[in-house]
Formats: C-alpha cells, structure tokens, sequence
C-alpha cells in the first residue's frame, strides 16, 4: 500500500497519529544510520528522508489544523 499524500486531509485522526509516529521512527532510523529495507507493502517504502520529512511537516499540519476546529 502506497502512501497517497494527497489523501492525508481524509485519514481518520489516529491514523495520522500512527503516520506521524512511523515517520518520526523512518526518520530517526536515516539519521542515526540504522535504516532497513522495508517491505513493498509498506507504505513508507521508497521514501528517502527528505521525503519523509515534508510528508511529517503535512501530518502535523494537518493535526494542528483539526485539533484548532
């Protein structure tokens, strides 16, 4: 399963908690070096951390905006 960044505003909040929670772990893993390959089906496969980052930056947005309505 392919993560669809244009479907972030539709997930339910705690799956943009799950996300959030998974990239900061991706990302944590490029910077101390530790990375590994991650399954196919994984949806943050083929996601380099640049990547990982701005697609965060769009979670915690996301998270920020529903948490102010």
């Amino acid at each position: 399963m392919k993560l669809n960044i244009d479907q972030i505003p539709e997930k339910s909040d705690k799956q943009l908690r799950t996300l959030r929670n998974n990239l900061n772990n991706r990302i944590n893993s490029f910077e101390t070096g530790n990375t590994s390959d991650l399954k196919p089906s994984h949806p943050l496969h083929g996601l380099d951390i640049e990547t990982c980052k701005d697609v965060r930056d769009k979670v915690l947005k996301e998270l920020k905006k529903r948490k102010s309505n």
